[in-house]
């Protein structure tokens, strides 16, 4: 295991989760859990052990977190980490949904400013 620390992209892409957290002013002690997909070509490491890994902002040691193969579909977006986060919001919070690094093309009716 101790091989994948050293993997630096993995770690790297799940710091981007920072980003999900901000825009949507989270705090980590509200989630109740964090369900990540990948894409067959993402096979360096898990993003679950790479978000305990990060240093991130996010507090992950007490949210329990799993992780999915996403299913393959010819001609699908490669290199893909989709995370769904179960929290606790304020009532009538408004949610931004964030897709970076080329996923804006999987739903550009979220991504018009």
């Amino acid at each position: 295991f101790s091989e994948f620390l050293y993997r630096q992209e993995p770690i790297e892409k799940i710091m981007e989760l920072n980003k999900i957290f901000a825009e949507n002013n989270l705090k980590s002690e509200n989630v109740v859990s964090m369900q990540f997909t990948l894409t067959k070509d993402l096979d360096e490491m898990n993003p679950c052990a790479a978000l305990r890994f990060s240093g991130s902002n996010i507090e992950s040691s007490k949210i329990p977190l799993f992780c999915s193969q996403e299913a393959y579909i010819k001609n699908g977006l490669p290199k893909v980490i989709r995370v769904l986060i179960t929290t606790y919001v304020e009532k009538n919070q408004d949610i931004t949904h964030v897709y970076i690094n080329g996923a804006e093309k999987l739903r550009p009716d979220f991504c018009k400013k």
